[in-house]
């Protein structure tokens, strides 16, 4: 078995030009999970805003739910490019990312540069599709990105100021919505953060030999032997910011006649949420890099339950 983290015969081989793999690659086009993880904030806070504003799902919405879909995709792409050209010297020393389209010499420096200023044009139509002020807090997340890269250098947390970056969307896509920023939207940005430390020094977890050779610093390495119950603390902390997000934006809602119903459905998803951290924390090897990247994986369903619960509730009110 290979240490890389390039997929072999994935759908890409088979679907896309061989000219064209080692960027689709370098966007991880295959593997679609960070895309997910960046998109779930967007589609949260956007749900949420709807059901705290009392609007019913519409066109607009729907709009909202794909723009946003595509803008993480190339956004999330993007970033990735220049990480990967920002760290394509310390690629190359690090078995799981030696073979990367840029370390591995399948793409250059200059043509990832140029790949990259073409996927944030894409995403940059798709910001200016939105509100004034909800362009002014895109844009504000550039200087995230452009600095996540470097934190790996100067700190032992990079994973938090992933979670800084990744979580944005939960402020875009409130302010999409209501033009604003309240306590919902920030609530659930908090806890966007402190889901993203657990999972992202789950994933760490992967490279923790290499990167202690090398230089590169991580949340895994800082924790050590106290990684289980670091992560457990970080998802304890996800899961009552979450919580109070949900509820808030309850309480913003003007039109509510009973709070029993929106109860036992936010209750229901909290508690599946809860249980999902709990399995993580409990089985995880974290020795294991297979079994440390199937439950980085595994977060997708947090995303999806956290999407689904404002929705149900958006239609169940809406009766």
């Amino acid at each position: 078995m290979t240490a890389s983290d390039i997929r072999r015969g994935s759908w890409l081989t088979q679907f896309i030009p061989a000219g064209l793999q080692p960027y689709a690659t370098l966007a991880r086009l295959d593997r679609p999970i960070g895309a997910w993880l960046l998109l779930f904030p967007c589609w949260w806070s956007t749900a949420l805003a709807y059901l705290a504003t009392g609007k019913s799902l519409d066109l607009e919405f729907l709009r909202l739910f794909i723009m946003f879909a595509i803008g993480a995709l190339v956004m999330r792409g993007a970033g990735c490019t220049f990480n990967d050209f920002v760290d394509r010297d310390f690629d190359r020393q690090v078995a799981r990312t030696a073979e990367r389209p840029i370390p591995s010499g399948q793409v250059t420096p200059k043509r990832a540069a140029i790949f990259m200023v073409l996927q944030m044009l894409v995403g940059f139509a798709i910001l200016i599709s939105l509100s004034p002020f909800a362009i002014a807090i895109g844009v504000a997340s550039l200087l995230l990105v452009f600095t996540y890269p470097f934190m790996k250098r100067i700190t032992y947390w990079p994973q938090a100021w992933l979670g800084l970056t990744f979580n944005w969307g939960a402020l875009v896509g409130w302010a999409a919505v209501t033009n604003d920023l309240s306590w919902p939207a920030l609530a659930l940005y908090a806890g966007g953060i402190f889901w993203t430390l657990g999972y992202d020094t789950i994933y760490a977890h992967q490279d923790k030999e290499d990167g202690a050779l090398i230089g590169v610093n991580s949340s895994a390495l800082r924790l050590g032997n106290k990684s289980r119950t670091g992560i457990a603390l970080f998802y304890g902390i996800t899961v009552i910011l979450f919580a109070a997000a949900l509820f808030l934006a309850m309480q913003q809602r003007t039109m509510m006649e009973s709070y029993s119903l929106p109860t036992v459905v936010l209750c229901s998803a909290l508690a599946l949420i809860s249980l999902q951290f709990v399995w993580q924390v409990r089985t995880l090897e974290q020795d294991d890099p297979q079994d440390c990247l199937r439950k980085f994986k595994s977060n997708s369903l947090i995303g999806w339950l956290l999407f689904l619960a404002p929705l149900v509730l958006i239609v169940l009110l809406g009766l």
